[in-house]
């Protein structure tokens, strides 16, 4: 397949609804997008009912674009990672993957301007991610909850209030961010370095104050990181755990049992905040960020040390700290309904206690409808002393 044709394809799926994050290409069935959380087939003309193998494979070898280091990949590990462009204008994250021993190939769309922490609505406590002097920073979340936006609005507020050099380490680069203040520089995985753990390695002889690691995929990197947050680096990165206990445990489970309180000490001395995401359904439409906040204290760095107890464990801290900003799922959740952005199923859903979160919901009704209902002028829930509000 020639790169025009394919990118006929993709104007007419990019044209087909609003709110597309992803394309996706499968045997047996349309081409699809991911539109608002939920596929969508899109036919063009001629309409395709059914992908067959051979054209999920021209699409995919099209995307690869003849590179040896991809098709090595594919056929070692069953699956790669690339980036590719449309037209200059829009740039898409490819995974190139094998099931049932076909070709299957899913397409991230990315976007071209880097993202604020004001523009997206996010908390403003992200913004004292930027005032760290050192730490590691963890932003945490299953795939496509936005992980990468947020760490690119972070990263984009040190461009606009620092004159420092960063360093990112990507697969692929997703937001390139102009130089303002600060200087970057954005390394790709594959192209400008060949793993994480001797990129990471690279960077620290590269006079970074701020370094973006795409993602923490193995113990080495891990224990990089580590070194880097200690010698006074701001080290930022992500990974695929749902909350901040869990996150925790994740990188523990990257050592023996042996290292395990050795590491859990360094945790204690460099952890600086563990941001934590899920994407809800709106109401409405489209999605609402929530967002789990835990920062970091004399409480939080004996829990890490520790380990966490009945009595003693990250969500009791979070929630006794929303005064400064930090925030549990569940206190997210009723914010969303209480602001009639999600509705009581979502919430639910959604929660971590779920008891807790029926508790607070019943209140929240009482309230509303001793007052006149949502639309009224009733009083509202007060959730905490300072309450922010934010979607995205």
């Amino acid at each position: 397949m020639r790169r025009a044709e394919l990118d006929a394809i993709l104007e007419t799926m990019l044209r087909s609804h609003d709110g597309i994050s992803d394309f996706i290409f499968t045997v047996g069935r349309p081409f699809q997008v991911e539109s608002d959380g939920v596929l969508k087939p899109v036919f063009g003309d001629p309409a395709v009912e059914s992908l067959s193998p051979f054209q999920t494979e021209q699409i995919a070898l099209a995307l690869i674009g003849g590179s040896r280091r991809l098709l090595k990949e594919y056929c070692m590990l069953g699956a790669c990672d690339s980036s590719y462009s449309l037209n200059s204008d829009l740039r898409f994250r490819v995974n190139v993957f094998k099931q049932r021993g076909h070709f299957a190939v899913v397409m991230r769309k990315l976007q071209t301007d880097a993202p604020t922490i004001d523009r997206m609505g996010l908390p403003p406590i992200l913004k004292d991610i930027s005032r760290e002097r050192n730490g590691l920073v963890l932003v945490t979340g299953a795939t496509g909850s936005g992980k990468t936006t947020t760490l690119a609005a972070v990263l984009e507020h040190i461009n606009e209030s620092l004159a420092v050099h960063v360093v990112t380490l990507e697969d692929p680069v997703e937001y390139v961010h102009p130089h303002l203040l600060a200087t970057f520089s954005q390394r790709e995985l594959g192209h400008d370095f060949d793993t994480y753990a001797n990129g990471l390695r690279a960077a620290l002889r590269q006079a970074p104050k701020v370094i973006l690691v795409g993602e923490m995929r193995d113990r080495e990197t891990v224990e990089i990181a580590l070194t880097a947050a200690e010698t006074g680096h701001l080290v930022l990165s992500t990974l695929h755990t749902i909350d901040a206990g869990q996150t925790i445990n994740r990188i523990l489970g990257m050592f023996s049992q042996r290292e395990e309180q050795h590491v859990r000490a360094r945790l204690s001395d460099t952890l600086r905040y563990v941001v934590s995401q899920r994407l809800a359904p709106r109401v409405g439409g489209g999605r609402h960020l929530l967002m789990e906040i835990l920062g970091n204290n004399l409480r939080t760095r004996e829990v890490v040390e520790q380990g966490e107890s009945d009595e003693r464990n990250f969500y009791n801290i979070i929630e006794v700290n929303r005064q400064n900003g930090w925030c549990t799922f569940d206190q997210a959740v009723l914010e969303g309904y209480e602001s009639d952005l999600i509705t009581e199923e979502t919430a639910l859903l959604y929660s971590t206690r779920r008891g807790v979160v029926m508790r607070a919901l019943d209140t929240i009704k009482k309230a509303r409808g001793g007052m006149g209902g949502p639309g009224g002028t009733g009083l509202r829930l007060d959730l905490a002393a300072k309450t922010e509000r934010y979607t995205q």
